[in-house]
Protein backbone atom coordinates (compact mmCIF):
# COMPACT_ATOMS: atom_id res chain seq x y z
CA UNK A 1 0.00 0.00 0.00
CA UNK A 2 2.84 2.36 0.90
CA UNK A 3 4.63 1.70 -2.40
CA UNK A 4 1.38 2.32 -4.27
CA UNK A 5 0.91 5.70 -2.56
CA UNK A 6 4.51 6.67 -3.33
CA UNK A 7 4.00 5.69 -6.97
CA UNK A 8 0.85 7.85 -7.18
CA UNK A 9 2.69 10.81 -5.65
CA UNK A 10 5.58 10.31 -8.05
CA UNK A 11 3.25 10.16 -11.06
CA UNK A 12 1.46 13.31 -9.87
CA UNK A 13 4.79 15.16 -9.53
CA UNK A 14 5.72 14.12 -13.06
CA UNK A 15 2.40 15.43 -14.36
CA UNK A 16 2.84 18.72 -12.53
CA UNK A 17 6.25 19.11 -14.21
CA UNK A 18 4.46 19.02 -17.59
CA UNK A 19 2.72 22.30 -16.72
CA UNK A 20 4.46 25.41 -18.03
CA UNK A 21 3.49 28.50 -15.98
CA UNK A 22 4.18 30.87 -18.89
CA UNK A 23 1.49 29.11 -20.94
CA UNK A 24 -1.18 30.40 -18.54
CA UNK A 25 -0.37 33.98 -19.54
CA UNK A 26 -1.08 33.24 -23.20
CA UNK A 27 -4.10 31.09 -22.33
CA UNK A 28 -5.50 34.01 -20.31
CA UNK A 29 -5.08 36.26 -23.35
CA UNK A 30 -6.69 33.59 -25.54
CA UNK A 31 -9.73 33.29 -23.26
CA UNK A 32 -10.19 37.08 -23.19
CA UNK A 33 -9.87 37.36 -26.98
CA UNK A 34 -12.41 34.59 -27.53
CA UNK A 35 -14.87 36.24 -25.14
CA UNK A 36 -14.50 39.56 -26.94
CA UNK A 37 -15.20 38.00 -30.32
CA UNK A 38 -18.27 36.13 -29.11
CA UNK A 39 -19.88 38.69 -26.78
CA UNK A 40 -19.16 41.88 -28.74
CA UNK A 41 -19.83 40.62 -32.27
CA UNK A 42 -21.83 37.37 -32.32
CA UNK A 43 -24.03 37.27 -29.22
CA UNK A 44 -25.64 40.74 -29.58
CA UNK A 45 -27.00 39.98 -33.07
CA UNK A 46 -27.81 36.34 -32.25
CA UNK A 47 -25.20 34.79 -34.51
CA UNK A 48 -23.85 31.45 -33.37
CA UNK A 49 -20.30 30.38 -32.73
CA UNK A 50 -19.31 26.81 -33.56
CA UNK A 51 -19.15 23.77 -31.29
CA UNK A 52 -20.05 23.85 -27.62
CA UNK A 53 -19.74 27.64 -27.60
CA UNK A 54 -22.47 27.92 -30.24
CA UNK A 55 -24.57 25.35 -28.38
CA UNK A 56 -24.25 27.47 -25.23
CA UNK A 57 -25.40 30.58 -27.13
CA UNK A 58 -28.48 28.76 -28.39
CA UNK A 59 -29.32 27.46 -24.92
CA UNK A 60 -28.95 30.98 -23.53
CA UNK A 61 -31.71 32.08 -25.93
CA UNK A 62 -34.19 29.26 -25.31
CA UNK A 63 -33.85 28.78 -21.54
CA UNK A 64 -34.82 31.01 -18.56
CA UNK A 65 -32.73 34.16 -18.10
CA UNK A 66 -30.83 32.88 -15.06
CA UNK A 67 -29.27 30.21 -17.31
CA UNK A 68 -26.76 32.36 -19.15
CA UNK A 69 -24.04 31.89 -21.76
CA UNK A 70 -21.16 32.00 -19.22
CA UNK A 71 -22.88 29.34 -17.12
CA UNK A 72 -23.49 27.02 -20.06
CA UNK A 73 -19.87 27.37 -21.17
CA UNK A 74 -18.82 25.89 -17.82
CA UNK A 75 -21.59 23.29 -17.52
CA UNK A 76 -21.13 21.84 -21.01
CA UNK A 77 -17.38 22.12 -21.53
CA UNK A 78 -15.76 21.02 -18.28
CA UNK A 79 -17.38 17.53 -18.13
CA UNK A 80 -16.19 16.92 -21.70
CA UNK A 81 -12.60 17.85 -20.85
CA UNK A 82 -12.71 15.67 -17.74
CA UNK A 83 -14.12 12.84 -19.87
CA UNK A 84 -11.25 13.26 -22.33
CA UNK A 85 -8.56 13.37 -19.61
CA UNK A 86 -7.14 9.89 -20.29
CA UNK A 87 -6.99 10.51 -24.03
CA UNK A 88 -5.58 14.04 -23.92
CA UNK A 89 -3.44 14.01 -20.80
CA UNK A 90 -3.03 16.06 -17.63
CA UNK A 91 -1.53 19.29 -18.97
CA UNK A 92 -3.99 19.52 -21.88
CA UNK A 93 -6.95 19.10 -19.52
CA UNK A 94 -5.65 21.68 -17.04
CA UNK A 95 -4.86 24.22 -19.77
CA UNK A 96 -8.27 23.73 -21.39
CA UNK A 97 -10.33 24.01 -18.20
CA UNK A 98 -8.37 27.12 -17.21
CA UNK A 99 -8.99 28.79 -20.58
CA UNK A 100 -12.69 27.92 -20.47
CA UNK A 101 -12.82 29.51 -17.01
CA UNK A 102 -11.24 32.73 -18.35
CA UNK A 103 -13.56 32.70 -21.38
CA UNK A 104 -16.63 32.26 -19.17
CA UNK A 105 -15.52 34.87 -16.61
CA UNK A 106 -14.71 37.47 -19.26
CA UNK A 107 -18.02 36.80 -21.02
CA UNK A 108 -19.83 37.38 -17.74
CA UNK A 109 -17.96 40.65 -17.10
CA UNK A 110 -18.71 42.00 -20.58
CA UNK A 111 -22.37 40.97 -20.52
CA UNK A 112 -23.32 41.86 -16.94
CA UNK A 113 -20.66 43.98 -15.19
CA UNK A 114 -18.84 46.29 -17.60
CA UNK A 115 -20.73 49.32 -18.99
CA UNK A 116 -21.15 47.72 -22.40
CA UNK A 117 -24.58 47.19 -23.96
CA UNK A 118 -24.62 43.88 -25.82
CA UNK A 119 -28.36 43.30 -25.57
CA UNK A 120 -29.48 44.42 -29.04
CA UNK A 121 -26.63 45.27 -31.43
CA UNK A 122 -22.87 44.88 -31.55
CA UNK A 123 -21.15 47.82 -29.82
CA UNK A 124 -18.53 47.83 -32.59
CA UNK A 125 -20.27 46.62 -35.77
CA UNK A 126 -23.86 47.67 -35.13
CA UNK A 127 -26.49 45.43 -36.73
CA UNK A 128 -24.43 44.55 -39.81
CA UNK A 129 -24.61 40.76 -39.78
CA UNK A 130 -21.81 40.25 -42.28
CA UNK A 131 -19.37 42.43 -40.36
CA UNK A 132 -20.33 40.70 -37.12
CA UNK A 133 -19.93 37.26 -38.71
CA UNK A 134 -16.52 38.05 -40.16
CA UNK A 135 -14.97 39.88 -37.23
CA UNK A 136 -16.57 37.58 -34.67
CA UNK A 137 -15.13 34.60 -36.55
CA UNK A 138 -11.66 36.12 -36.88
CA UNK A 139 -11.39 37.24 -33.26
CA UNK A 140 -12.78 34.04 -31.72
CA UNK A 141 -10.59 32.09 -34.17
CA UNK A 142 -7.52 33.88 -32.84
CA UNK A 143 -8.53 32.95 -29.29
CA UNK A 144 -9.10 29.31 -30.22
CA UNK A 145 -5.87 29.12 -32.21
CA UNK A 146 -3.79 30.56 -29.37
CA UNK A 147 -5.33 28.08 -26.95
CA UNK A 148 -4.36 25.15 -29.17
CA UNK A 149 -0.91 26.61 -29.79
CA UNK A 150 -0.22 26.72 -26.05
CA UNK A 151 -1.39 23.22 -25.24
CA UNK A 152 -5.15 23.28 -24.71
CA UNK A 153 -8.52 23.70 -26.40
CA UNK A 154 -11.26 26.24 -25.76
CA UNK A 155 -14.18 24.18 -27.00
CA UNK A 156 -15.23 20.69 -25.94
CA UNK A 157 -16.15 19.65 -29.48
CA UNK A 158 -12.41 19.50 -30.25
CA UNK A 159 -11.99 16.85 -27.55
CA UNK A 160 -15.05 14.94 -28.73
CA UNK A 161 -13.66 14.94 -32.26
CA UNK A 162 -10.33 13.48 -31.10
CA UNK A 163 -12.10 10.78 -29.07
CA UNK A 164 -14.84 9.74 -31.50
CA UNK A 165 -13.75 10.71 -35.03
CA UNK A 166 -11.35 7.79 -35.41
CA UNK A 167 -13.85 5.34 -33.92
CA UNK A 168 -16.50 6.20 -36.51
CA UNK A 169 -14.00 6.36 -39.36
CA UNK A 170 -13.89 10.08 -40.19
CA UNK A 171 -11.34 12.87 -39.80
CA UNK A 172 -11.33 15.37 -36.95
CA UNK A 173 -12.29 18.18 -39.33
CA UNK A 174 -15.22 16.18 -40.72
CA UNK A 175 -16.47 15.41 -37.21
CA UNK A 176 -16.43 19.11 -36.27
CA UNK A 177 -18.15 20.06 -39.53
CA UNK A 178 -20.93 17.50 -38.99
CA UNK A 179 -21.42 18.68 -35.40
CA UNK A 180 -21.72 22.31 -36.49
CA UNK A 181 -24.02 21.50 -39.41
CA UNK A 182 -26.42 19.74 -37.02
CA UNK A 183 -26.11 22.64 -34.57
CA UNK A 184 -27.01 25.26 -37.19
CA UNK A 185 -29.97 23.20 -38.40
CA UNK A 186 -31.25 23.00 -34.83
CA UNK A 187 -30.70 26.76 -34.42
CA UNK A 188 -32.73 27.46 -37.57
CA UNK A 189 -35.59 25.28 -36.35
CA UNK A 190 -35.47 26.76 -32.83
CA UNK A 191 -35.67 30.41 -33.95
CA UNK A 192 -37.83 29.66 -37.02
CA UNK A 193 -35.40 31.49 -39.31
CA UNK A 194 -32.44 30.48 -41.48
CA UNK A 195 -30.83 33.90 -41.93
CA UNK A 196 -28.85 33.88 -38.68
CA UNK A 197 -27.73 30.23 -38.96
CA UNK A 198 -26.56 30.88 -42.54
CA UNK A 199 -24.53 33.90 -41.42
CA UNK A 200 -23.20 31.70 -38.62
CA UNK A 201 -21.74 29.40 -41.26
CA UNK A 202 -19.72 32.40 -42.45
CA UNK A 203 -18.50 32.82 -38.86
CA UNK A 204 -17.51 29.16 -38.70
CA UNK A 205 -15.66 29.29 -42.02
CA UNK A 206 -13.76 32.48 -41.15
CA UNK A 207 -12.99 31.20 -37.66
CA UNK A 208 -11.67 27.85 -38.89
CA UNK A 209 -9.44 29.54 -41.47
CA UNK A 210 -8.09 31.85 -38.77
CA UNK A 211 -7.27 28.85 -36.61
CA UNK A 212 -5.57 27.23 -39.62
CA UNK A 213 -3.40 30.34 -39.92
CA UNK A 214 -2.39 30.34 -36.24
CA UNK A 215 -2.09 26.58 -35.77
CA UNK A 216 -0.66 24.93 -38.87
CA UNK A 217 -3.01 22.36 -40.27
CA UNK A 218 -5.88 22.43 -37.76
CA UNK A 219 -7.94 19.86 -39.66
CA UNK A 220 -5.00 17.73 -40.79
CA UNK A 221 -3.10 14.90 -39.22
CA UNK A 222 0.62 15.12 -38.61
CA UNK A 223 3.28 12.64 -39.67
CA UNK A 224 6.02 12.31 -37.05
CA UNK A 225 9.31 10.76 -38.18
CA UNK A 226 11.39 10.01 -35.10
CA UNK A 227 15.08 9.14 -35.61
CA UNK A 228 16.30 7.34 -32.50
CA UNK A 229 18.34 4.48 -31.07
CA UNK A 230 15.46 3.52 -28.77
CA UNK A 231 12.65 2.98 -31.25
CA UNK A 232 11.14 -0.06 -29.52
CA UNK A 233 10.86 1.69 -26.15
CA UNK A 234 9.33 4.79 -27.77
CA UNK A 235 6.91 2.68 -29.82
CA UNK A 236 5.74 0.90 -26.65
CA UNK A 237 5.22 4.24 -24.86
CA UNK A 238 3.33 5.71 -27.81
CA UNK A 239 1.14 2.63 -28.02
CA UNK A 240 0.37 2.85 -24.30
CA UNK A 241 -0.45 6.57 -24.34
CA UNK A 242 -2.21 6.95 -27.70
CA UNK A 243 -3.60 3.49 -28.37
CA UNK A 244 -1.86 3.43 -31.76
CA UNK A 245 1.41 2.05 -33.06
CA UNK A 246 3.99 3.30 -35.50
CA UNK A 247 6.19 1.72 -38.15
CA UNK A 248 9.89 1.13 -37.43
CA UNK A 249 12.42 1.37 -40.27
CA UNK A 250 16.14 0.61 -40.07
CA UNK A 251 18.47 3.55 -40.76
CA UNK A 252 22.13 4.59 -40.57
CA UNK A 253 23.40 7.97 -39.41
CA UNK A 254 24.88 9.86 -42.37
CA UNK A 255 27.73 11.37 -40.32
CA UNK A 256 28.18 8.99 -37.40
CA UNK A 257 27.47 5.82 -39.40
CA UNK A 258 25.68 4.63 -36.27
CA UNK A 259 22.82 2.17 -36.65
CA UNK A 260 19.55 3.90 -35.88
CA UNK A 261 15.85 3.43 -36.50
CA UNK A 262 13.10 5.69 -37.79
CA UNK A 263 9.72 5.47 -36.11
CA UNK A 264 6.93 6.66 -38.43
CA UNK A 265 3.82 7.73 -36.49
CA UNK A 266 0.58 9.51 -37.47
CA UNK A 267 -0.79 11.89 -34.83
CA UNK A 268 -2.88 15.07 -34.56
CA UNK A 269 -1.98 18.57 -33.44
CA UNK A 270 -3.50 18.08 -29.97
CA UNK A 271 -1.06 15.25 -29.28
CA UNK A 272 2.16 16.80 -30.62
CA UNK A 273 3.33 18.30 -27.30
CA UNK A 274 2.65 15.06 -25.48
CA UNK A 275 4.47 13.11 -28.21
CA UNK A 276 7.56 15.33 -27.82
CA UNK A 277 7.53 14.81 -24.05
CA UNK A 278 7.28 11.03 -24.40
CA UNK A 279 10.05 10.78 -27.01
CA UNK A 280 12.54 13.04 -25.26
CA UNK A 281 11.90 11.47 -21.86
CA UNK A 282 13.11 8.18 -23.36
CA UNK A 283 15.77 9.46 -25.78
CA UNK A 284 16.93 13.03 -25.25
CA UNK A 285 18.92 12.89 -28.50
CA UNK A 286 16.00 11.77 -30.67
CA UNK A 287 15.30 13.81 -33.81
CA UNK A 288 11.62 14.51 -34.58
CA UNK A 289 10.39 15.72 -37.96
CA UNK A 290 6.74 16.76 -38.35
CA UNK A 291 4.89 17.01 -41.65
CA UNK A 292 1.28 17.62 -42.61
CA UNK A 293 -0.77 14.69 -43.86
CA UNK A 294 -3.78 15.63 -45.97
CA UNK A 295 -5.15 12.10 -46.49
CA UNK A 296 -4.75 8.74 -44.78
CA UNK A 297 -5.93 5.93 -47.01
CA UNK A 298 -6.49 2.42 -45.68
CA UNK A 299 -7.39 -0.70 -47.62
CA UNK A 300 -10.89 -1.58 -46.41
CA UNK A 301 -10.93 -4.96 -48.22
Amino acid sequence: MKNKKQKIKCNFRDKIKEIKPMNFLFLTIAGIINAVGVTLFLFPVKLYDSGISGTSMLLDQVTPSFLSLPLFLIILNIPIFVFGYKKQGFSFTIYSIYTIGIYSLMSYLIMYVLPIDVSIISPLAGSDLLLCAIFGGVISGIGSGLTIRFGGAIDGVDVLSVIFAKKIGISIGTFVMIFNTILYIICGIAINSWILPLYSIVTYFVGSKTIDFIVEGFNRSKCAMIVTTKANEIADAISENFGASGTIVDAVGGFSKENKKILYFITNHFQINKLKQIVHSIDGDAFISLQEVSDIIKNQV
